[in-house]
């Protein structure tokens, strides 16, 4: 998955836009925009949010500096560069982050976003939301 990295810089994916409610779209987006598709594999769980303070500074766990203004994530197994589109499901809110750190350690939370991210799906002030998240991969691997 290390390779996921470049192609994600090189689509933009560094600045990750917030894809928009989607509660009154019929089909799904079209990640062959972004040179991405959906791999199949999804989690339901609850997402939380982390900050610079929260974590106790900037290490993650791939030795990539974290700031909370990054569009990334700690999940506990996914490598490392994992794109995943993550969506809040009070609201419908969805956007694409990367693995690259790992977490959270609370039980019944599959994935702790940045909290840069956790305004763009709008829970900062909730802390905790139930959540879907769907592994992506470049179109055409397999």
């Amino acid at each position: 998955m290390k390779s996921l990295l470049p192609f994600a810089l090189a689509a933009g994916l560094c600045s990750c836009e917030t894809l928009p409610d989607r509660s009154d779209v019929k089909s799904a987006p079209d990640f062959s925009r972004l040179g991405l598709r959906k791999s199949g594999q999804v989690y339901h769980g609850k997402m939380s949010w982390y900050s610079v303070r929260t974590n106790g500074g900037t290490a993650t766990a791939s030795g990539e500096r974290f700031t909370n203004s990054g569009n990334t994530a700690a999940h506990k197994t996914l490598p490392m560069g994992t794109l995943v589109e993550v969506t809040n499901l009070n609201n419908n809110r969805s956007a694409i982050v990367r693995i690259n750190d790992r977490g959270p350690f609370t039980p019944g939370r599959i994935i702790d976003v940045s909290i840069g991210v956790a305004g763009k799906l709008d829970f900062v002030n909730s802390g905790v939301v139930p959540c879907r998240v769907e592994v992506l991969q470049p179109v055409g691997r397999r």
